[in-house]
């Protein structure tokens, strides 16, 4: 009497499926539910076991063939004779699996294809004998963070050790920490610099602060002429308000403005949306409201995502110079920095102006170098001649 071994049934959405590996040979003996090939979507590994005891009679699916739902894969030959080295088979299982060890257990061909792509090696395998299968790399690629513990720390001297304290990082700071190592990984990231000077920010601003808070109920700062400037520069590159989607760029005819904020526990990013349709007041009024609530850890999820651009202010806590790192999936980041009195040539004469570093960093792969400056350009511009702002120049 023979049984057949069929495809099972592979997930949602997903009608055929590679013949991976074959744990056994015709002629072996197999024990129920023991492993007999391995299948290979692209979403899922499926082992797939023996449906009764008895003698592999017949392989009809080989390694590489692409095999649909309820294909046949096999014949069992059922016996009497079977179930007597079933109680031997978990014994006697490694010793056929030696013969592929030599072969380096020969890892799935779609792992060793995204390997070879991605340039990774170690991968560890969670298939049959270690076997590398495809989820494993996808895993590897996905969670690159975790490689940096690996690395064993520095000896510490035994009268040291107790006047160390282990604090667990919070979900915050792993998030922090995954997403900014994900950041390095997968970006083309560089930084252009540019400086600009503030004084005629600054006039403007001492000039109607008192009734810009008499009028709106909140303080002129600065972050509203950035955001302002930066939604202006923005319209004229789009490119940096752009991201990568596959194959795909995806541009944004909106701009929702993510502003760096610095809280106790980390560096949260809330987001006001839509906001190149925004006055001044509009503006820091949201960026008032979203960073009381930063300060006080009530911000949701929905108000930390959406953006398309990011302003960073190292600035306040008295950086001169600094390369933000991108906020993916966007593909630029302000970095703000210190207002510091420098002496500065103008018009021929030296003079003292209260200079501030700027500092883009976007992805190479989306915004080219012509982009990036011309963007950074239009930054100072806007911010050393605020009228142009009023005048969309």
């Amino acid at each position: 009497m023979s049984t057949e071994v069929r495809v099972p049934t592979l997930g949602e959405s997903v009608t055929e499926a590679t013949v991976a590996t074959w744990f056994k040979q015709p002629g072996d003996a197999v024990a129920v539910d023991e492993m007999l090939c391995e299948l290979e979507t692209d979403k899922v590994t499926v082992e797939v076991p023996s449906p009764v005891a008895g003698t592999l009679s017949e392989i009809v699916a080989a390694e590489g063939d692409t095999v649909g739902v309820d294909a046949l894969l096999a014949q069992i030959a059922a016996g009497d004779a079977a179930p007597a080295p079933k109680a031997e088979a978990p014994e006697a299982a490694p010793a056929p699996a030696a013969a592929p060890a030599a072969k380096d257990v020969e890892d799935a061909p779609s792992a060793k294809k995204l390997m070879a792509e991605n340039n990774l090696s170690n991968v560890a395998g969670t298939g049959k004998d270690g076997r590398v299968m495809k989820e494993d790399v996808l895993n590897a690629l996905a969670t690159p963070a975790p490689a940096a513990p690996a690395a064993p720390r520095a000896p510490v001297a035994a009268n040291q050790v107790d006047r160390e304290e282990r604090v667990k990082m919070t979900r915050l700071r792993q998030t922090i920490a995954k997403r900014l190592k994900e950041s390095q990984n997968t970006a083309a990231m560089l930084t252009t610099y540019n400086e600009v000077d503030m004084t005629e920010v600054m006039a403007l601003r001492n000039q109607y602060k008192d009734l810009f808070l008499k009028k709106h109920g909140v303080k002129l700062g600065f972050m509203s002429f950035f955001t302002k400037a930066c939604i202006h520069a923005l319209n004229e590159v789009p490119d940096v308000n752009a991201e990568i989607d596959g194959t795909d760029v995806v541009y944004k005819n909106y701009v929702n403005m993510g502003i760096a904020a610095g809280t106790p526990t980390g560096l949260v990013v809330p987001v006001i949306n839509d906001a190149d349709q925004m006055s001044f007041a509009d503006i820091e009024k949201a960026i008032a409201e979203k960073g009381a609530k930063a300060r006080d850890s009530k911000l949701s999820m929905a108000e930390m995502q959406g953006g398309t651009f990011t302003i960073s202010n190292g600035g306040v806590y008295g950086s001169l110079m600094s390369s933000p790192i991108l906020n993916p999936p966007q593909s630029g980041i302000l970095g703000m920095h210190k207002i510091q009195d420098r002496p500065m040539a103008i018009n021929g004469e030296v003079v003292i102006r209260p200079m501030m570093y700027l500092a883009l960093s976007y992805d190479h792969r989306i915004v080219d170098g012509k982009g990036a400056v011309t963007f950074l350009v239009r930054v100072k511009e806007a911010l050393e001649d605020p009228r142009r702002l009023l005048m969309d120049l």
